[in-house]
């Protein structure tokens, strides 16, 4: 009796279980029905089956994904800041460089790279990213590598200003692809490892630049930092060639994973949005419309503008280091250990902000770290202090600008083009404080660089209050869609291309 009573209640319990499964498949929002068919298949199954199919899936994804990107984003930074190393041959010299025509080299690549942005991003929606994004960087790698042949500060002027122009595609097609690919809980973290290539570049970008100065200048009659430019642009357009073969598109066409494979990588997009992740959902216009209507979408320029200014001192980063006293190769050696020092951080910081769904206070207190870091290297010359806080400032914005992207790309999650768009607005009017910004670090106020530092650490605090802003908006946000689930008025909203599906929450 006892045996025929719990089976009673299991087969109750199965039956409550596969109604909710059934109601949750109706509330999906922009899901066809094989999809909903697909996604109470999966549902049905039990932990064990999921643990071991993400597991797999992710395994495949990352293959083919993060060591890929990342090694490509080393390029991308090796190829934009390699000017830096360069500085500390004889390029100024060689072309008759002056006061700040360096400055003004560094920040006229941001002209094109902005103009591109947009388009670019936009395009991608409706393209291959893999044969996009491989050949936007082939093409830049050949720029980076042409920059061996000027022999005028104008030549270098129009080839750094080429250079934004093709480098425009990567780093926003990138967020935008991860972001197809990964679940919100899942993005900050792989941001992170794509992200390091970033300081792998500031780090072995030293320890390249160091070689390649130290050993070939003058080598069949070309001076160091030309052989620079051959190498990395050279380097740059075999991986590219190698990318547009092996990098990922999108989940639903992508042949080196089973139909199962490929399905339950929509699935949990799905589930994670309660949306459909589809391209074609609304148009171009419509998707930029509703980019420009969403009044987050400001608030979050602005902070990944002030994120963008706190980081640009990394342009600067061997010169500012070269006032600890040292020389020109022991110089670019001793950027190699706080970069390494914030690839670290910045892994295990993004990992408990994805695990512990918060965005504001991680960014909050690794950009206070950065004020910190700025504050000691704007108030003492001693080489033990500078040599710390030239750890603190890059681990405090790097690591913060990470999880920045990700709450960027977790905040306007559908329509895919919206998300695309907001991606590239986002990081196109951002980059605008790279072209004004490496104003801040001219080289007649070495050694402290009083007014980059005070600028950088008034930044840093704006950062705080406009992550709080954001964060108590989203909140508010995520207070209203509770309050219209338990009303019952949510579902009059699903013709909306803005509106959000039943069970959605932002990440704060």
């Amino acid at each position: 009796m006892a045996m025929d009573e719990r089976t009673s209640f299991s087969q109750e319990k199965a039956d409550c279980e596969n109604k909710e499964h059934e109601n949750n498949a109706d509330e999906l929002k922009g899901v066809s029905d094989e999809l909903k068919e697909q996604y109470l298949t999966f549902m049905a199954k039990d932990a064990e089956w999921h643990s071991f199919m993400i597991k797999k899936l992710l395994y495949k994804v990352d293959l083919r994904m993060i060591p890929l990107l990342s090694v490509m984003y080393l390029l991308n930074m090796l190829d934009r800041s390699n000017l830096a190393q360069a500085r500390l041959g004889s390029l100024e010299a060689d072309l008759n460089m002056t006061g700040t025509n360096f400055n003004l080299a560094t920040s006229i690549l941001f002209v094109g790279y902005l103009l591109m942005q947009l388009p670019s991003n936009m395009i991608i929606t409706r393209v291959r990213p893999s044969l996009f994004i491989g050949s936007a960087m082939v093409v830049w790698g050949t720029v980076s590598a042409c920059q061996a042949a000027v022999t005028s500060f104008g030549g270098l002027l129009a080839c750094r200003l080429m250079l934004g122009f093709v480098e425009a595609p990567f780093f926003s097609g990138a967020i935008m692809l991860m972001s197809s690919w990964y679940t919100r809980n899942e993005l900050a973290h792989r941001i992170s490892w794509f992200y390091s290539g970033c300081s792998v570049a500031n780090m072995f970008g030293g320890l390249l630049g160091a070689a390649v100065l130290g050993n070939m200048d003058g080598a069949h009659g070309i001076e160091g930092w030309r052989w620079l430019f051959i190498i990395e642009g050279s380097i740059t357009i075999g991986v590219a060639l190698f990318s547009m073969v092996f990098l990922a598109d999108m989940p639903s066409k992508e042949r080196w994973l089973t139909p199962e494979e490929r399905s339950y990588a929509i699935w949990r997009l799905i589930k994670d949005t309660k949306e459909s992740d589809d391209s074609a959902a609304v148009s171009l216009w419509e998707g930029l419309k509703l980019a420009v209507k969403d009044v987050r979408l400001y608030l979050f320029i602005l902070l990944q503008h002030l994120g963008i200014l706190t980081q640009t001192f990394q342009y600067f980063f061997p010169s500012i280091v070269q006032t600890l006293g040292y020389g020109k190769i022991a110089t670019l050696l001793l950027t190699a250990p706080a970069w390494f020092a914030t690839f670290i951080v910045a892994l295990a910081v993004t990992y408990t902000s994805g695990k512990y769904q918060d965005r504001c206070y991680h960014i909050c207190g690794l950009i206070m770290i950065s004020f910190v870091g700025n504050i000691i290297a704007s108030t003492t010359t001693g080489t033990g202090p500078r040599m710390f806080a030239m750890f603190l400032m890059p681990i405090g914005t790097i690591a913060s600008y990470q999880i920045i992207l990700a709450w960027v790309a977790n905040t306007f999650p559908r329509p895919q083009v919206k998300r695309s768009i907001c991606i590239a607005i986002c990081n196109m009017i951002a980059n605008t404080g790279n072209i004004y910004g490496s104003y801040m670090y001219p080289s007649t106020a070495a050694p402290r660089y009083l007014a980059g530092g005070i600028a950088v650490c008034v930044m840093c605090l704006a950062i705080v209050v406009l992550a709080f802003i954001i964060r108590l908006i989203l909140q508010r946000d995520n207070k209203l869609l509770e309050k219209k689930e338990l009303e019952g008025t949510l579902e009059g909203q699903e013709e909306s291309n803005d509106s959000r599906a039943k069970g959605f929450r932002y990440v704060l």
